[in-house]
């Protein structure tokens, strides 16, 4: 199977730096022309939709998305929202508009959340094996309701008579999930179209896939895989390299700290596995051939990055493909930047390699240039 790549809106800012620091840290406010500059440049390199987060420090994913429906042609959206903030009879009316709208461009994140802080800031007080319960009951309504058949549900967490759309909506958006503890992988082996994982080493994430084939066999379904990761290429590895050091080098100690605090107190068993790569030491930060984790040292989530020459990044890519990722949902400080040096650098090595389709790939051309002029560089 060919891969699937796509790229990251930065709705809550953009830099050049891991974490921005102080009151100009982002130099690159989320908004709206900023935000088409980047879906632009994703578009016209050939990637397939964009990842758009969801949080307090971020613009609402439904309404940055559908502001740029209009600004793009091809490109899809890859909206993350939460199932404990929206009823699912709600959700799937939001999503049928959004594929009638887009004409089909809509896929769906569900995030269950881990960050006790923030789950209580939206009013959700369960405990962690409580809301993944919750999100399987909330995909049995969505997928129901989108059905366009009235549909009947009652559950621990939700009773619904009569749940469903206008008009089902063609195609249906597809359901990605990500969770790598023990209550996610049953839900996602139940529910979900594509698995998510964050990147981790190859040798530590392939058992999670075995696992989550087995759980979806064992409901007689199958699922896709998509993985998560930062990209730093560049023409030579060391230049690549040379980035992690001045990203190293503008880390404030102090905030570091916090961070890895914060992320100490997070109930995502994912988050636990991202902290354990590093430990939160700059020390040692390469966990696995041209897979560095310098980036969960201050941000939460995915927290690793393919670094190196754009041969060298597109055997790495290979090598997660073969384990079975057929999606792959990168990003890159500052966004617009590394889309070009990923999009004019791997691509064609991954093109030529035949592991990408032609279908759908458009050349830069000139834009290149009124991308890299607009964005300061």
């Amino acid at each position: 199977m060919a891969l699937t790549l796509h790229w990251f809106l930065p709705t809550s800012g953009d830099s050049r730096t891991v974490m921005p620091f102080g009151p100009d840290g982002h130099r690159r406010l989320p908004t709206i022309e900023y935000l088409a500059q980047v879906a632009h440049a994703a578009e016209d390199l050939g990637f397939t939709g964009v990842l758009t987060p969801t949080g307090t420090w971020c613009e609402d994913a439904w309404l940055v998305t559908a502001a740029l429906i209009r600004e793009t042609k091809r490109l899809k959206f890859l909206v993350a929202f939460r199932p404990g903030a929206v009823t699912p009879t709600l959700a799937a009316q939001q999503a049928a508009a959004f594929q009638r709208i887009s004409n089909g461009r809509l896929l769906l994140n569900i995030v269950t959340g881990g960050d006790e802080p923030e789950q209580r800031r939206f009013g959700d007080w369960l405990d962690h094996d409580q809301r993944y319960e919750r999100t399987g009951e909330f995909l049995a309504i969505l997928r129901g309701a989108l059905s366009g058949t009235p549909f009947d549900f009652t559950g621990r967490h939700y009773k619904v008579a009569s749940a469903t759309v206008s008009k089902a909506p063609e195609p249906l958006p597809p359901l990605y999930f990500g969770g790598a503890s023990d209550a996610a992988g049953k839900v996602a082996a139940r529910y979900v179209d594509v698995y998510l994982a964050w990147g981790e080493p190859p040798d530590m994430v392939a058992p999670r896939l075995d696992r989550m084939r087995q759980l979806a066999a064992d409901e007689g379904r199958t699922l896709r895989f998509g993985i998560r990761l930062h990209t730093i290429t560049r023409d030579r590895a060391e230049d690549a390299w040379a980035e992690t050091d001045r990203f190293l080098a503008a880390l404030d100690t102090d905030a570091m700290q916090r961070s890895q605090r914060s992320f100490a107190r997070s109930q995502s068993v994912g988050q636990q596995r991202m902290m354990a790569l590093h430990g939160g030491s700059p020390e040692n930060l390469v966990v696995s051939p041209n897979l560095w984790a310098g980036i969960g040292l201050v941000r939460g989530g995915a927290g690793t990055a393919l670094v190196g020459s754009h041969d060298e990044v597109a055997d790495r890519i290979e090598e997660y493909h073969a384990l079975g990722f057929d999606e792959f949902i990168l990003s890159g400080h500052p966004h617009i930047e590394e889309a070009y040096w990923f999009g004019e650098g791997v691509m064609p090595i991954l093109r030529k390699r035949g592991l990408l389709d032609e279908a759908g790939q458009t050349s830069a051309g000139d834009s290149a240039g009124y991308f890299f002029s607009a964005a300061g560089r």
